[in-house]
């Protein structure tokens, strides 16, 4: 099979609409109806809500509460509920990739082997890092068919910027996830 992979030259929310488009259109490609969407303010999944046929089963995760201040989710209320009522799911759990570990490292130093996962996806870029931990928080919460394919879209800080096909697993199963494709993502880390 010969495919190409679209280049960002550079990473951030600027390619939002384009990362967005191409992750519709290898959806309808591959026959892929699920799409797990990071979104940690609703902004992302707003703008893919505009452009995306009903059809699809999309899953939205935000960030963990306390990531930026404790007891605090940043996406607001009114958005989740505009998103709920759409059809989305909307998934806000503990940072596969980080969670305790960080904790630890944060408190007495050193690196978990899940931040060791993190930042080796980070030589990709931020995305695929965020791409990979966002599948693993969709399949731990249950709300993917973990036989079929998905497509994941993340970014760097806000806005969407890497496109992933992925064959999804579990997080106690992290080794048997199978990145498919690259759509896109950014040339610039």
């Amino acid at each position: 099979m010969k495919k190409k992979i679209f280049y960002f030259e550079k990473k951030g929310k600027e390619n939002t609409e384009t990362a967005l488009k191409l992750a519709l259109q290898r959806g309808e490609e591959l026959g892929i109806k699920t799409f797990v969407v990071a979104s940690t303010f609703g902004d992302v999944a707003e703008a893919f809500l505009k452009i995306t046929p009903k059809k699809y089963n999309i899953i939205v995760v935000t960030h963990q509460a306390g990531f930026k201040e404790i007891g605090k989710i940043e996406i607001t209320d009114e958005i989740k509920n505009k998103l709920i009522n759409e059809g989305i799911k909307i998934i806000t759990a503990t940072h596969a990739l980080s969670g305790v570990g960080a904790g630890v490292s944060m408190k007495f130093g050193g690196i978990s082997a899940p931040e060791i996962i993190a930042n080796t996806l980070r030589l990709f870029s931020q995305g695929m890092k965020v791409c990979v931990e966002i599948t693993l928080i969709a399949s731990d919460a249950g709300v993917i068919d973990m036989d079929n394919e998905i497509i994941a879209i993340g970014g760097t800080r806000r806005g969407a910027d890497t496109v992933v096909v992925i064959k999804p697993a579990h997080s106690i199963h992290f080794f048997d996830l199978d990145i498919k494709e690259i759509v896109a993502m950014p040339r610039d880390k």
